[in-house]
């Protein structure tokens, strides 16, 4: 969906939507953080540091996720926008951490599920994740670990010091805020 709206130019329009929708989930649920992911250029959108925009009043439960999909050197005053988002009360989050965002200084860095898949079998990925932990509890970056399947990948990053974990160990993709049975 999203090539097919870069094709058509009409991207902001979809940042825009999904933003209200999920401002709108957020009003029905108090108590619930967000992750919420943007493009790059979506940080070119104004309406997204509006004051009236529907996230922005739900700033401090809202975690922006930057994804790699796009270069962060097409966003002009890159380190001007952050703060702004910041100032307002978002938190920031790299998904899939990479060399683009040197310098970006996220609150919360994710780890893709590739680093993850059967972690408990491959020691050089338990080396690189440790390493990525350590670094990220030495900056105070929490961290998040994606594609979590099976208690053994889960134990080896219990055991690692990972922070949260996502992955369908835990839930299925759902619609927002179904019942989770444990």
């Amino acid at each position: 969906m999203l090539e097919a709206a870069e094709r058509l130019t009409r991207y902001e329009d979809v940042g825009r939507c999904v933003r209200k929708l999920v401002g709108a989930t957020l009003d029905t649920a108090p108590t619930v953080t967000c992750f919420v992911n943007l493009h790059v250029r979506d940080l070119l959108d104004e309406t997204l540091y509006a004051p009236d925009s529907p996230l922005v009043r739900h700033a401090e439960r809202v975690v922006l996720e930057l994804t790699e999909r796009a270069a962060l050197e097409t966003v002009t005053g890159l380190p001007d926008r952050v703060k702004r988002l910041r100032e307002l009360g978002f938190r920031i989050a790299v998904d899939d951490l990479g060399a683009d965002y040197s310098g970006l200084e996220p609150e919360i860095v994710k780890i893709d599920m590739s680093l993850i898949r059967n972690i408990h079998k491959e020691p050089t990925k338990q080396k690189v994740v440790t390493a990525i932990a350590s670094l990220c509890r030495d900056l105070g970056t929490m961290l998040v670990v994606e594609g979590v399947e099976t208690v053994e990948e889960r134990d080896v990053l219990v055991e690692i010091g990972c922070d949260l974990f996502q992955g369908y160990l835990f839930a299925m993709p759902s619609k927002p805020f179904v019942a989770v049975t444990w």
